[in-house]
């Protein structure tokens, strides 16, 4: 066996831990995300959302009536499809400059 045999071995087993690694690690999220509990869209709604813990429901699958702000979208394509538009909330996280590394 060749020195460049054994380089070639080598990083192929790493290449493989780290996406076996990946793999499992995108797994476990997928697998609490299918035992999400359903909950129902309504008043109770905001009351177990306070309860909990910080205020925040990890994984939840929530099921419902939508309702449109103003108007339904209709589809072009297929007749009587109609959705609505996710109102999106974006949440920024303080920054830290690290000067070692020499990034935030």
């Amino acid at each position: 066996i060749t020195l460049g045999e054994m380089l070639c071995l080598g990083s192929s087993i790493a290449f493989s831990g780290l996406f076996y690694y990946l793999y499992r690690k995108k797994a476990r999220v997928m697998a609490r995300i299918q035992e999400a509990p359903k909950l129902q869209v309504d008043d109770d709604l905001p009351v177990l959302v306070s309860a909990s813990d910080g205020r925040c429901l990890p994984y939840v699958a929530l099921e419902g009536i939508v309702l449109p702000a103003k108007a339904a979208l209709t589809s072009h394509y297929h007749e009587g499809l109609q959705g609505v538009i996710q109102k999106l909330l974006l949440k920024e996280h303080r920054l830290i400059w690290n000067s070692l590394a020499r990034s935030w």
